[in-house]
């Protein structure tokens, strides 16, 4: 839906995962193997990552000031079953967080959660207010306070919308 850049380090990978489904279009690309295999999600992980999207999904709607768009599993559960570590390179010292050997997807959306918390730009990662969209889209405007995943979309419709309902 948005022509908006991708989002910066690992937040890309969580936008990936929940644009996975274009609510408007009912099309998800998780029912595809080139879709799965983007993620590097398996057959097997399949319901795990559809679970994963839509708690992530609420958790973006709420960046936005929304509501849930359903009853969801909580992120925070979600994510305590992927614990992370602090790994550090014997030969230069470097630290990074490393996730635990658990669901590969669920590991990696843990480590990147954690890894935008750490740089502050977790919460500049939102979900789209249309409710035919939800899509997710990385807030760059200054104040953070961007409402849809494209102004020439969805924050056209909207504003035509409520143009409408003003009436002659």
């Amino acid at each position: 839906m948005s022509e908006r850049s991708t989002a910066p380090g690992g937040l890309a990978l969580v936008e990936a995962l929940v644009n996975t489904l274009d609510i408007e279009s009912g099309t998800d690309t998780l029912d595809t193997p080139e879709g799965r295999h983007h993620l590097a999600i398996t057959e097997a992980g399949l319901a795990e990552a559809r679970e994963l999207r839509e708690a992530l999904r609420a958790a973006l709607l709420a960046h936005a000031g929304h509501p849930p768009h359903r009853t969801v599993t909580p992120l925070g559960s979600l994510l305590a079953r992927a614990p992370l570590y602090v790994a550090v390179d014997d030969h230069d010292g470097s630290a990074r967080l490393t996730a635990a050997d658990t669901d590969p997807l669920l590991s990696r959306v843990a480590a990147a959660v954690a890894e935008a918390l750490v740089a502050g730009t977790w919460t500049r990662l939102k979900a789209c207010e249309a409710g035919t969209c939800h899509w997710a889209y990385y807030d760059r405007s200054p104040a953070g306070r961007g409402r849809w995943c494209s102004m020439q979309v969805c924050g056209a419709r909207a504003k035509m919308r409520r143009y409408r309902a003003k009436g002659p």
